[in-house]
This record gives structure tokens, sequence and C-alpha cells, in this order.
């Protein structure tokens, strides 16, 4: 995994206390498009994890859809049940790969605005 040779280096500008000065950097308008940016990446997949998950006691419960055999004496709720380990698995590669597009732009936020 190739580490970011920016949030490595020691230089890196200071307040007075000896931290980093992060109020500086939030302020930017780079910053604030980035997390405009993860935010719209972030929330639907939020949203469908949790209407998917909350799903399954629902129709367990109120319903008997789930109840019928999938698969020899395995159920529809097994497979749905199974079903969301592989949906979490999923969405987290497709968050990995995208936190590589993240990093890049914290990359460039850093590079110009905590650099002088």
């Amino acid at each position: 995994m190739k580490e970011s040779r920016v949030r490595d280096a020691q230089e890196l500008p200071r307040t007075t206390d000896g931290k980093l000065d992060y109020e500086r950097i939030i302020e930017t308008p780079e910053f604030k498009k980035l997390i405009r940016k993860k935010n719209r990446f972030i929330t639907p997949y939020t949203i469908a994890f949790f209407a998917i998950y909350l799903l399954l006691p629902v129709l367990t419960s109120y319903t008997k859809i789930l109840e019928v055999r999938a698969i020899g004496w395995m159920t529809w709720t097994w497979v749905y049940a199974f079903g969301l380990f592989a949906m979490v698995w999923i969405f987290t590669q497709i968050y990995v790969k995208k936190a590589r597009e993240f990093d890049e732009d914290v990359d460039q936020i850093i590079e110009k605005h905590v650099r002088d």
C-alpha cells in the first residue's frame, strides 16, 4: 500500500502549541468541496445499507415471504442474511477504492495550504 509522502513530512507548519493548523485547512474551499464530495458518495450507500439491513427483521416479523425454502432445508431468510455479509464486503471494497481518491485530494489540500 502506498503511503502519502506529504503526511509523512516532519516539517509541516505548526501553530504556537506545536499542533498542525487544522482550522486554517477546514476553512478552505477545497476542503469544503472534499467534504461535499465524500458526503455525496457515502450518503446513498449508508441509506441503502440501513434500508436493506432493517428490511430483514421487518420481513421476518411481519410477513412469511422469507419462510419459503430456497435450497434444501435453507429458507430465503438464510439467503438474505448471508447476502447481508456479501453486501458489507462489496460496500467495503467500493469505499476502499474510492478512499484512495479522497486521500489524493487530501494530499493536494495539504500541499497547497499547509506547506507555505
